[in-house]
Parts: C-alpha cells; structure tokens; sequence
C-alpha cells in the first residue's frame, strides 16, 4: 500500500510538474491588422458607410485600397492532451479594431493548437466578424524577461470572393460587383506574469 501511494505521489508530482513546464498566456492582447482591399477596408478609410456596404459603387475597383487599423482585445485560453514539451490549446481570441479611426471592428476567434516548452505555438480555428465566418491560422512565439511572458502571435484570414448585383437608378440598369471580403494579416503581442 505504502508503495502504491508513494508511486501515485511521485506521478502526480511529475504530472504537476510537466503541466507547469508550458506557460498559459492568457490576458491582453494589442496589434494591428492589415485589412486588403475589400468593402470592410473601404468603410474603414471612410469611403463608403456602414449601412452601404451591401450596396456597392459600380467604380469599386477604381476607388477600393487596403486599410491597416489597430487591435485591441483578450485572450483565453485552455489546455488539454498536456504532457512534456508540447501541450494542447484551445485559445478563445476577442479583438476590436479601427477605434483610432473611431470605428468599431469587432472579431472573434476560437483555434485549437499546439504550443510547445520552447515557447512556439501554432494554431487554426474559425473567425466570425462583419465579414462573416472565415478560417484564421495563427502561428506564434512566447518572449520572456524575467517573470513576463510577451507571446508574439501572426495570424492570417484568407478573404472570399463573393459578388454584389445592385441598380443604378440613375441609368436604370443593374450591374453586378465581383469582390472579396478582404484578406487580413495581423501580428498582436500580448502581456501576462509567470504563474
């Protein structure tokens, strides 16, 4: 029996042990995003207002550009599948982003992942936004100094093609926009203590 219990105590030592050994970066989350060219970057740069976004200019082409904004957001997190050098993610990532523009950009994404002792982490999941839903792939690396853990994530949202036929009832003629909701490549660094 003494020896039954002794083996379960060092198990469950060493099971503590390598559980503490990958760092939870949960916490706050800051960045910025490039947005390419799509009616999302269009509203962001001002050129077109929110409730025209379904309702598209027949020049799109001629007058769309990318926009970068700012991300602001949380980050959390839960483990699973933990044993070594390498732990399961499942990480829960809200952002908002063009508040320096004062717009309101809201973005949430749930990805399952890996993240190793070394402090690498990879990750894919879905991403709902204005957008719509779309797939994010997320790659990253913890920076320590000392007790603060600094997780450098790249994440990037590949857009979709999609089209838009409107009226124009100045010529009385519909007329059909080919476009895409805009690609989005965005680096956030994020802040939390040892634990």
């Amino acid at each position: 029996m003494k020896k039954t219990l002794y083996l379960l105590f060092v198990l469950c030592f060493f099971g503590l042990e390598s559980n503490a050994q990958i760092e939870s970066l949960a916490g706050p989350r800051i960045g910025v995003v490039y947005i390419t060219a799509s009616p999302g970057s269009m509203w962001l740069n001002g050129d077109i207002e929110l409730d025209d976004i379904g309702d598209l200019p027949s020049n799109y082409d001629e007058i769309v550009k990318g926009a970068f904004t700012t991300l602001y957001g949380w980050q959390w997190e839960s483990r699973f599948a933990e044993g070594g050098d390498v732990t399961g993610v499942v990480e829960w990532i809200a952002l908002a982003g063009g508040m320096e523009r004062g717009k309101f950009l809201p973005s949430l994404s749930s990805l399952v992942g890996a993240r190793t002792y070394s402090g690498f982490e990879f990750a894919i999941g879905p991403n709902l936004s204005l957008s719509g839903v779309g797939m994010v792939f997320g790659l990253g690396y913890n920076f320590k100094s000392g007790n603060l853990n600094m997780p450098v994530n790249i994440a990037f949202l590949p857009g979709r093609k999609s089209s838009s036929t409107e009226y124009d009832y100045y010529i009385g003629e519909s007329y059909t926009v080919e476009y895409n909701t805009g690609s989005r490549i965005s680096i956030t660094v994020g802040f939390n203590m040892n634990r």
